[in-house]
């Protein structure tokens, strides 16, 4: 997601899933051939597997990006057909790309030709006026014809015009059971589902007639929710039974990175969510946002806000429920 899934933000989820494909913010091939690829495609090992979404519709430029980051190390190349921002409208990318399967699989096709490793699209189920099903199997079977390895299907319609990005998150009515036909259309190939999934119970479901589930916003909004994906999803062992003991392990990051000239704001901004539900986490979030932004914050402002969610868990042992409801 643009602005939110950079590298810091990565790092901390794979503290928390250690199986659980990563993808990066969306970057044009503008960017990756001309940009500074350090800043924007720069990455620990340790946050693999990771994938890279590029967002263009140009094929030469989408193949040269696509060749530049699997040689960088990214373990999958992402084409995006299905962010809905004005943004990626006046570049002529993003879900305005539904109205072209061809174009789309002549980008595939090209990257395809580029990189060894997967190439995979991520579409919505539609645009405007587009019928839902027509489009989402035209596209289908387009880029899947051109080389596609998986598809992502965001199940809802985006709406290019009347809606905002925001809007277009939550207005349009989701059809999880059209990804469900798609997958039924196309057994052979991975299949996953994005759109109003909000808890790895409903990502349970989905896996019932899909082969993966991609969360956004609602791993993001609540990170602590990833500490149990190895388990439930994967039947692998958690990484660590507590999102303390998480944050124990990014010390040495948030270390290198506070050494290296970075700001505190820039990592502890992706563990406002952690505590979601909990007591204390109000005044986590409230201590993080107002002193984790100043100049000179360190890691002891992530120890002081620490104290919240502490102090929150000896008065809910003790049955303090007076003082738990004030700092919930």
């Amino acid at each position: 997601m643009m602005d939110w899934t950079d590298r810091h933000c990565r790092f901390v989820h794979r503290l928390l899933s250690r199986h659980a494909r990563l993808y990066t913010e969306m970057v044009t091939p503008g960017a990756v051939i001309h940009g500074d690829r350090a800043r924007l495609l720069g990455f620990s090992p340790e946050e693999s597997p990771v994938a890279l979404q590029l967002g263009g519709s140009d094929p030469r430029t989408l193949a040269e990006a696509a060749k530049i980051c699997a040689d960088l190390g990214y373990d999958e190349i992402n084409l995006n057909v299905g962010c809905p921002s004005d943004r990626v409208q006046g570049g002529n990318f993003g879900a305005c790309l539904m109205l072209e399967p061809a174009r789309v699989a002549a980008c595939v096709a090209a990257m395809k030709a580029a990189v060894a490793v997967p190439v995979t699209v991520k579409c919505r189920i539609g645009v405007d006026e587009q019928e839902p099903e027509a489009a989402l199997f035209t596209l289908a079977g387009e880029v899947l014809a051109a080389g596609a390895d998986a598809l992502t299907v965001h199940a809802r319609k985006a709406w290019l015009r009347g809606l905002s990005p925001k809007e277009n998150r939550e207005v349009p009515p989701l059809d999880h059971a059209l990804v469900y036909r798609l997958k039924q259309a196309y057994p052979q190939v991975p299949i996953a589902i994005n759109g109003g999934i909000v808890s790895l119970d409903q990502a349970l479901g989905h896996l019932a007639h899909v082969d993966g589930v991609m969360l956004g916003r609602a791993a993001y909004q609540n990170p602590g929710l990833l500490l149990d994906v190895d388990s439930l999803i994967f039947g692998a062992p958690a990484p660590f039974d507590d999102a303390l003991d998480a944050l124990a392990a990014l010390e040495p990051y948030l270390a290198a990175h506070l050494a290296a000239g970075g700001r505190l704001h820039a990592v502890t901004r992706h563990l406002l969510g952690l505590f979601q539900g909990q007591p204390g986490a109000r005044a986590w979030r409230r201590h993080l946002a107002v002193e984790g932004v100043k100049d000179g914050a360190g890691i002891e402002t992530l120890a002081a806000a620490l104290v919240h969610i502490r102090r929150g868990r000896e008065w809910l042992e003790a049955g303090r429920a007076e003082e738990v409801e004030r700092v919930a």
